[in-house]
């Protein structure tokens, strides 16, 4: 069995989707329709940058989805690959499962972009810049995770409980935490005390997957409202259950959830290859095949980000 996984963000460079633009009208097409529905020339910005505007989160979002989508099209399009006939599920990390979704025909191109261009802007909207933050805690498990979270969250000066909370769960040796500034900060303090190898800052603008985002879950559950989810080709494993998902219904639930809550990341995958998948397919990136691997055993992974890869995948499939 085979599944199809999408990269989220931190995946995006500037440059991207370049090289297959100027090789595939396929991949021209997608970056077209995204700007159109945005009304604005990302696919610029994507391969001039700056990387400031890149890396934005309203910015960032669509572009990793669109170079996603972009690769899925070449393959599909210029190589014959369907993505439903070679594929049993998908998957996506974080606003990744947006492009998984995309993939299987939940949702349109534009409104995946549309949908992608809102959530950025929420997220970032939600906390004041500054007042939130997140680290990445390496070489310990989620069970010291949850601990270490819990006791940074308490301010001892003041005595008030700040948000600090697990907001991914990437792979054996990686999670993410999530909250108010300085209860990370407490978390980054303590972490070599609670037996983890390191503990490291990351360059986010927004506190993403904590209860801190409540203001743009429900921005979210708005927009849903105008812009419901078709029913999947293939089930799409959800990111807060690590369970497959085909009811729109539940998908639009899931979707909202998932603003708040947990990346489940690491049991997804072995959820993955518990109900048989053994390879797995990265369109667009290489920054989930090392979590994948770690995951899982006995699975194959391939990364595919150039028409050359395409071609490759195309040949062995």
């Amino acid at each position: 069995m085979r599944a199809f996984v999408f990269p989220g963000q931190g995946s995006q460079k500037v440059g991207m989707g370049t090289d297959l633009a100027a090789a595939s009208s396929a991949a021209r097409e997608v970056f077209e329709e995204v700007d159109e529905a945005l009304g604005a020339k990302l696919s610029a910005i994507m391969a001039e940058g700056p990387e400031d505007t890149l890396t934005l989160t309203e910015n960032a979002q669509p572009a990793i989805m669109a170079n996603a989508i972009a690769t899925l099209r070449v393959l599909e399009k210029d190589f014959g690959v369907s993505l439903t006939e070679k594929g049993d599920y998908v998957a996506g990390h974080s606003l990744g499962e947006y492009s998984a979704l995309c993939a299987v025909g939940a949702f349109s191109l534009a409104d995946t972009a549309r949908l992608l261009k809102l959530r950025g802007q929420s997220m970032q909207a939600a906390v004041p810049v500054g007042m939130g933050a997140m680290c990445a805690l390496l070489g310990g498990s989620v069970d010291d995770a949850e601990k270490l979270a819990s006791e940074a969250s308490l301010d001892p000066e003041t005595g008030v409980k700040e948000v600090c909370t697990l907001a991914n769960d990437n792979d054996p040796t990686q999670v993410v935490l999530s909250g108010h500034a300085g209860a990370i900060e407490r978390a980054i303090k303590l972490a070599k005390e609670l037996g983890f190898r390191r503990a490291v800052p990351l360059p986010v603008s927004a506190p993403f997957h904590c209860p801190l985002m409540e203001p743009a879950a429900a921005a979210m559950d708005a927009a849903f409202a105008e812009t419901m989810p078709a029913a999947p080709r293939l089930p799409v494993f959800a990111n807060v259950t690590a369970k497959p998902v085909a009811d729109p219904e539940e998908i639009r639930k899931l979707l909202v959830a998932q603003v708040m809550g947990r990346v489940r990341w690491r049991e997804s995958m072995g959820a993955m290859a518990d109900v048989g998948v053994t390879h797995f397919v990265e369109l667009g990136g290489k920054v989930l095949a090392p979590m994948i691997k770690r995951s899982t055993t006995d699975t194959a992974v391939d990364s595919i980000v150039t028409m050359e890869d395409c071609e490759a995948l195309a040949k062995a499939l």
